[in-house]
């Protein structure tokens, strides 16, 4: 079945994105779905988030993918992603997807990548309709998360006197400070090549102090009875791996955790097979395709 572009609301904003339902499904069969989250100024068009949405839809999953505000083609200051629109966001998206003919609305879960992934655990914590949660390469808490991104006491400095600066600048001119994407979260040379097409470069000092404060480590317990998949490179070069280890920590049950040593932070870009095994085994046991027929 083709794409169908959609739009849909939220905090008065028209977000962008695309449904697609697996090619078989008949007319008013509803299947369990999957709302796929982009990336730190990405777009539903980069290749961590067409991955998983054809993986999902050869398993027969409806999909969802969609620019988050200030994103892509969606609403909003671009270049200003706030970390708390982005989980209404989420919630917003599952709002409209339910509603969908083809889809079970009690049974949709949220994936991510990075950025895309903490908003994935944190929505799941504090909105009882998401059902699943897969998280990749995600963080739990904001200034832990950068202090391993910039490390040593030189680095620490640079980024806290940037947040510094960016709200001095607000109180001064009544504007935005811009800061370089690698400015706040670096990415090595070798995995820039990742980023997809039209990513976002420059972003507000409010980004930044946004990821700061944002902690999913904080409410990933009110998911409990429903599941969660923490997946991470062991070596990952762009977010520390403890990440993921301290909000398996603080998880209820079930979560499960999974450590790779032969992928780095693009998991899904490299398609990796014994990520897709781990995936696959993990909705087998906790999300499984289970059509439902027809209304009468």
């Amino acid at each position: 079945m083709p794409d169908t572009k959609i739009s849909f609301q939220s905090n008065g904003r028209k977000l962008v994105g695309t449904v697609r339902v697996p090619n078989g499904v008949k007319p008013g069969e509803r299947r369990p779905a999957w709302i796929v989250m982009h990336g730190f100024g990405s777009n539903s068009s980069s290749s961590n988030v067409l991955e998983p949405c054809k993986m999902f839809e050869d398993l027969g999953y409806v999909t969802l993918r969609f620019d988050m505000p200030g994103c892509g083609e969606s609403e909003g200051e671009r270049g200003n992603l706030i970390c708390l629109e982005q989980v209404q966001a989420a919630s917003d998206g599952l709002t409209f997807l339910a509603k969908h003919p083809n889809v079970e609305g009690d049974r949709i879960g949220l994936i991510g990548s990075s950025f895309g992934a903490a908003i994935a655990v944190y929505t799941i914590g504090v909105d009882k309709r998401v059902a699943a949660s897969i998280s990749s390469g995600g963080w739990g808490d904001g200034e832990r998360k950068f202090r391993g991104q910039h490390p040593g006491e030189a680095a620490w400095k640079k980024f806290t006197d940037m947040l510094a600066e960016g709200k001095r600048h607000r109180e001064k001119t009544g504007k935005s400070l811009m800061v370089p994407r690698y400015d706040i979260v670096p990415i090595p040379q070798h995995l820039r090549g990742h980023l997809a097409s039209n990513s976002i470069h420059e972003f507000t000092a409010e980004t930044a102090q946004s990821m700061y404060d944002f902690r999913a480590d904080d409410v990933i317990g009110g998911a409990a009875g429903r599941p969660i998949l923490l997946l991470h490179s062991s070596v990952d070069s762009v977010t520390p791996t403890e990440q993921s280890i301290e909000m398996f920590k603080r998880a209820g049950q079930p979560c499960d955790l999974h450590l790779f040593a032969e992928t780095d932070h693009f998991m899904f870009a490299e398609s990796n097979t014994r990520v897709r095994t781990v995936i696959y085994d993990w909705l087998d046991k906790y999300f499984p395709v289970q059509a439902r027929a027809a209304a009468a």
